[in-house]
């Protein structure tokens, strides 16, 4: 990989950090929990007492990543969609909005994204865990897709997509 975030283990235990706003604290603990059971190392940054802002979140989570503490990190807030553009502000992240298992799947087999975000409003308990575990198993296919994501992190270098071929 070819930005500054540790690259993302496709196999084996994974050390996972969860952020979340008021509206996905339930839910990012429940995630915590589905984590730990599937063998990873979770942890919540920051944990939310009281109403608080979901860009911190992505931030804090983004901060963890880019140290090395965490090789992955999933966001929650009311629909995700808050937590995806705020998480893909931060350099070296690729936020997904995942609302079912094809899209858990597939952000990881095409986008290689490291970061998951969920909605707490919108998807069911037993959606959660299973878009968990998918997008946790999930490999990075590479070939074209590599081409694709050495593109996007082109664009968040300033460069013209264009002038990548490899």
């Amino acid at each position: 990989m070819s930005d500054s975030t540790p690259s993302s283990s496709d196999s084996g235990t994974m050390r996972v950090i969860i952020g979340a706003d008021h509206r996905g604290m339930a839910t990012a603990q429940r995630v915590q929990e589905t984590l730990t059971h599937l063998g990873h190392t979770a942890s919540i940054v920051e944990a939310c007492e009281g109403s608080c802002d979901y860009p911190e979140q992505a931030y804090a989570v983004g901060n963890e990543m880019k140290s090395g503490k965490a090789e992955r990190g999933v966001l929650i807030c009311g629909t995700g969609i808050g937590m995806s553009i705020a998480a893909n502000k931060v350099d070296g992240l690729r936020a997904a909005l995942v609302h079912d298992e094809l899209t858990a799947q597939l952000s990881r087999s095409h986008n290689d994204a490291n970061v998951l975000c969920l909605s707490a409003d919108l998807l069911g308990e037993r959606l959660i865990d299973k878009v968990v575990e998918i997008w946790m198993s999930t490999k990075f296919d590479g070939g074209r897709h590599e081409r694709r994501v050495n593109k996007i992190t082109a664009i968040q270098n300033g460069i013209d997509p264009s002038k990548i071929t490899e």
